[in-house]
């Protein structure tokens, strides 16, 4: 496995590949994104995963400067499972010039959810994902399914501009309580890991409910909330949309997630199920 800090470098190491297979993350890697790169091993004749923290999807009082940086563990994680390049750029490296050219979703898909709570994210993260599969030569990118919106983001991204890559999800990894695994679940404390998978068991609960009785959504994203809040949580919101485009569903609609984030204590969890 090689280590590759800038574009030349990249772009030359590529040179002998026709179908790039390529996962982007910010590091501090766990067991879900590994399961992330051995799917990309499937799809291409080189393996490539991208570790840069981006500071363009960090809010003024987000963790962007405590964010963990692990690189030397993260290459050695992937190097145990097959990973065949790491492109872990500077800051000054990719954005070698002030990135004012900038990918903003539309905003009944950016604007809403998370795109309410953290405002400019999906733009940070569209410019981002969009730059690095440019680096990349990506024919196929694979992401997590736990980032829900996020991932129908980046297919839009890919659709409308008509790149040339294939957009992958993956099945959330998830502890065997019921906890989707997360970076930022190393915030937590002994006690709130304890706590941390009552997220998925309400999610679970609402999504049983809206496969019983979807006329109730209100009264069960409702019910939901508050079993959060009783529990201790700051919920953000926790809800039932559409698949295919995160709208609020019409009694006819079956093909649903149920969608939540809220906060454990100062750390911000998300995760979703499809119903």
């Amino acid at each position: 496995m090689q280590v590759i800090h800038t574009l030349h470098d990249l772009r030359h190491r590529l040179r002998a590949y026709n179908q790039p297979a390529v996962v982007p993350t910010m590091g501090n890697l766990h067991a879900g994104h590994l399961a992330l790169v051995e799917r990309a091993r499937t799809m291409g004749d080189v393996t490539v995963a991208t570790i840069f923290v981006n500071r363009l999807q960090f809010g003024p009082n987000e963790d962007f400067d405590t964010y963990p940086r692990t690189l030397d563990a993260d290459c050695a994680k992937l190097r145990n499972v097959g990973c065949n390049i790491v492109f872990a750029p500077s800051e000054r490296e990719l954005y070698a010039q002030p990135q004012t050219f900038m990918v903003k979703p539309p905003s009944e898909l950016g604007d809403i959810l998370e795109g309410e709570f953290r405002p400019g994210f999906f733009t940070g993260v569209a410019t981002v994902v969009m730059k690095l599969l440019s680096c990349t030569q990506a024919r196929s990118a694979v992401f997590g399914k736990k980032d829900y919106q996020q991932l129908m983001v980046i297919r839009q991204m890919v659709q409308q501009f008509a790149l040339p890559v294939d957009i992958v999800g993956v099945d959330t990894c998830r502890t065997e309580s019921g906890l989707a695994l997360s970076s930022r679940n190393g915030y937590l404390d002994p006690e709130q890991l304890e706590q941390a998978p009552q997220l998925s068991r309400t999610l679970r609960t609402l999504a049983d409910g809206m496969r019983a009785t979807p006329e109730r959504r209100v009264e069960l994203e409702h019910l939901a909330m508050e079993t959060l809040r009783d529990a201790g949580w700051k919920p953000d919101y926790i809800t039932a949309r559409r698949r295919h485009d995160l709208q609020v569903p019409q009694a006819s609609d079956r093909e649903l997630v149920v969608l939540a984030a809220a906060r454990l204590g100062n750390t911000r969890l998300i995760d979703n199920l499809e119903v």
